[in-house]
């Protein structure tokens, strides 16, 4: 694969860990002055939204008077919370745009990049059996880590009970989100899994389905084969020019962090962090343990290289962390995994299906937010029910890498399922850029330390 000098890679790192302190001093000074106004005008809204919809809960007859002036003033507030919202987003548009184009490019390659390298690697094995063998390794590995990281959620969100202070009412069934809730369903999710044509799957980045094509046409391609070296041929030099391109791509990045921490700290400043600081504060505890339980797991089979490993794909985490895409940092992975020895077949098939089976700071989020939501509302859900919810999000955590905040979709549909109020999501909106980040980095930690254990475990680790 495409390499660059390590010197370049270094000086890329700095320039983007300078980018994301620059952004977030520029952010600060955006949210204290330029969107200042607006940001004021969305807290006070949301405030009084808040307080009429405490009171229209607390209203018995909904054809009184009161209860219609009140929701027709709930209607008027609304629309002026959305119109400041508007203008709040045209004013850091220059910012935010840096980090959308970056994120344009990186889903343009994503996707050709997924299916070339995939399908090189699974027609490279040559044999079903490898390809079954090295595939049950890695599927084993992926439900293994995404049950901890659920479980770890689970536990530490009944240890710190963050949502117990909240006593919140409960909220109107009726109450909209605007976060489309995801089907539950066995047939849904298989419907999900196979795709209707692939230039359909790879228009949507629907990785999943990439994966499933990509999977059928490595093992035929390896079938047929001498006919079959020219496609696998022209198929790794077309994987070879995109990686090329990712370089390119590359070189913006440290734009599109600061564009992307700039927007964000105007949007939610550093007053959010005291108000959910216990929250945020419990989560990433939460990842730094969750963390340490893979590095553990990890270094059981490749020992010390596991800090090797961490310092190799610095860059990568980075860029998840900074634009709340571990899609971002895919391309880049891709390459430090190579470089640290793990092998270009099993990199090439362990690493795409990660990102549809191991995003283990998603799940973590899924189980610590759902019952973060029911803690804040009272309601009391027995050890069964949260074993229950669990093997629930092991099923409809999967596939949802190409969704937009795809960890709160998957919630949503949660809360619909064991009737929990969906209007909890709310609770979470304003912080979920600032949780996204270390979701995002986790999932880029989670999916290399599979790529490297799957490929020791094949003998095929370089030193």
């Amino acid at each position: 694969m495409t390499d660059t000098s390590p010197k370049k890679g270094n000086r890329l790192t700095l320039y983007i860990i300078i980018a994301l302190i620059a952004g977030i001093v520029v952010g600060f000074w955006l949210n204290k002055s330029y969107v200042y106004a607006e940001n004021e005008s969305i807290s006070k809204k949301t405030a009084a939204i808040s307080t009429i919809q405490t009171q229209l809960h607390n209203i018995i007859d909904t054809n009184s008077i009161s209860y219609k002036v009140l929701a027709t003033e709930k209607v008027k507030l609304a629309a002026a919370k959305d119109i400041a919202i508007v203008k709040r987003d045209d004013l850091l548009e220059p910012f935010s745009i840096l980090a959308d184009i970056f994120l344009r490019l990186i889903k343009m390659i994503v996707a050709p990049l997924v299916f070339t390298t995939l399908a090189v690697g699974v027609a490279k094995f040559g044999d079903i059996k490898a390809v079954g063998r090295i595939g049950g390794k890695t599927l084993l590995w992926f439900f293994a880590g995404s049950f901890v990281s659920l479980f770890i959620g689970m536990l530490l969100v009944n240890f710190f009970t963050p949502g117990e202070a909240m006593h919140l009412p409960l909220p109107d069934v009726a109450t909209d989100t605007g976060v489309k809730t995801s089907s539950l369903s066995l047939r849904e999710f298989l419907y999900h899994m196979f795709p209707n044509s692939l230039f359909d799957a790879m228009a949507r980045n629907e990785i999943l389905q990439i994966v499933v094509f990509a999977l059928f046409f490595g093992v035929a391609t390896a079938a047929i084969g001498r006919k079959g070296e020219i496609v696998i041929q022209a198929m790794d030099a077309i994987a070879h020019v995109i990686l090329k391109i990712t370089g390119y791509i590359m070189n913006f990045a440290p734009f599109a962090v600061f564009g992307a921490m700039a927007a964000v700290i105007a949007k939610q400043g550093l007053g959010i962090l005291q108000t959910y600081s216990i929250f945020i504060i419990e989560f990433y505890l939460g990842l730094l343990i969750l963390l340490g339980i893979l590095l553990l797991a990890g270094s059981f089979f490749i020992k010390g290289r596991i800090l090797t490993l961490m310092q190799r794909i610095r860059e990568p985490v980075i860029i998840a962390f900074s634009t709340t895409s571990s899609e971002a940092a895919f391309p880049k992975t891709l390459l430090e995994l190579e470089r640290f020895g793990c092998n270009e077949k099993i990199v090439s098939f362990v690493l795409p299906l990660g990102y549809s089976f191991n995003l283990a700071g998603s799940m973590m989020y899924m189980t610590f937010g759902t019952l973060f939501i029911a803690q804040c509302y009272g309601i009391h859900l027995g050890t069964a029910t949260q074993i229950t919810i669990l093997m629930v999000l092991m099923l409809t955590s999967k596939g949802v890498a190409g969704v937009p905040r795809a960890a709160l979709v998957v919630i949503a549909g949660t809360l619909v399922t064991f009737k929990l109020p969906e209007a909890g999501l709310a609770l979470l909106f304003g912080i979920d850029p600032l949780l996204d980040m270390g979701r995002a980095a986790m999932n880029v930690i989670g999916n290399s330390i599979a790529t490297a254990v799957v490929s020791k475990w094949e003998d095929a680790l370089e030193e």
